[in-house]
């Protein structure tokens, strides 16, 4: 990858991981999660977020890849625009987020960059929307 396109990624990743914690609110378990709200991701029993991790991964093979070698992440956030989708991955074991795109040459590869630190503030964040979406499910783990 070119170090222009790498670093201009890793700005929009890093811009769009901030922008993401600090003004959406958690989807929750609810269909109507659209673009650009923090999903919790979760298998058993499968939530919103997990659903469109696994339409995200089926549509492209890249991102399937890395879901298989990474793990799922706890939440998601997916935004994009006419050209491309963007992806944020946040795992809170680890602390880090991880940022994907479409390609423009190639409709079903995906660009990575990361990991990114998740500060302080956004793993608080992260917990208490972790915490509400279990609550809401019945969930006592």
């Amino acid at each position: 990858m070119k170090s222009a396109t790498r670093s201009h990624l890793t700005r929009l990743a890093a811009a769009s991981a901030a922008l993401a914690i600090s003004s959406c609110a958690p989807a929750g378990d609810g269909g109507g999660a659209g673009p650009e709200r923090i999903q919790y991701v979760r298998s058993d029993p499968p939530t919103a977020g997990y659903q469109r991790l696994a339409t995200r991964a089926s549509t492209y093979p890249d991102l399937a890849f890395f879901v298989s070698k990474q793990g799922p992440p706890d939440f998601l956030v997916e935004t994009g625009n006419d050209r491309r989708r963007y992806l944020i991955l946040y795992y809170l074991a680890g602390r880090q987020a991880f940022a994907c795109r479409t390609r423009r040459d190639d409709a079903r590869a995906v660009e990575f960059s990361g990991p990114y630190p998740i500060t302080d503030r956004e793993f608080r964040l992260l917990e208490r929307f972790r915490k509400s979406a279990r609550t809401e499910s019945g969930d006592q783990r």
